[in-house]
């Protein structure tokens, strides 16, 4: 297992002068990611993760929490209130999930309703991009819902292109990155 990352480590000030820090989660976050997940409405649930879930279950905390930092990574926008960290965004990649390939990885963001369009997703993938481009992947990839205009928007901004899934639902954003260094 990779050790943690402190280098991707970065405090951020969004446009409105809102200061937040952007870091890996760990696997002491999974308390602060399940209060994420469960302060999200209905609707900014359903647009991540397609689905009514209104909470995760244990192993798919854990998966989303505990990672090896290799093949996964999980980047939090969070701010502090007194003692207290919140988590406002999370962008996470994971490596061959679509297949074997070892230098693609899929991609998720997610913003709590009341920071978004503040910045906080822009501020999260170019982080995310920025940490596959350093582990020497070549492609970002994500599913999005053809309804999803905020998410489109966003990709488009970001470089990626928008292309069909095969489903009229959704559809499949693709974000060519560095290519990987010559072996030597």
């Amino acid at each position: 297992m990779a050790e943690y990352p402190h280098e991707l480590v970065c405090p951020v000030v969004l446009r409105d002068g809102a200061a937040l820090t952007i870091r890996p989660i760990r696997a002491e976050d999974a308390e602060m990611e399940q209060d994420f997940i469960r302060g999200l409405s209905e609707h900014t649930r359903y647009l991540r993760f397609m689905s009514t879930i209104t909470e995760l279950p244990p192993h798919k905390l854990r998966d989303f929490t505990d990672l090896d930092y290799d093949h996964h990574m999980a980047l939090v926008a969070t701010r502090r209130d007194g003692e207290q960290e919140i988590q406002l965004g999370v962008a996470r990649y994971a490596v061959g999930e679509r297949g074997d390939s070892t230098d693609e990885c899929e991609f998720a963001v997610t913003v709590t309703d009341d920071w978004q369009g503040r910045g906080v997703g822009t501020h999260l993938m170019l982080a995310l991009i920025e940490a596959a481009r350093k582990r020497g992947l070549r492609r970002m990839a994500g599913i999005v819902l053809a309804t999803n205009q905020r998410m489109l928007e966003l990709a488009r901004k970001l470089g990626f292109v928008v292309g069909e899934n095969g489903e009229s639902e959704t559809v499949r954003v693709t974000l060519e990155l560095a290519p990987l260094p010559e072996a030597a």
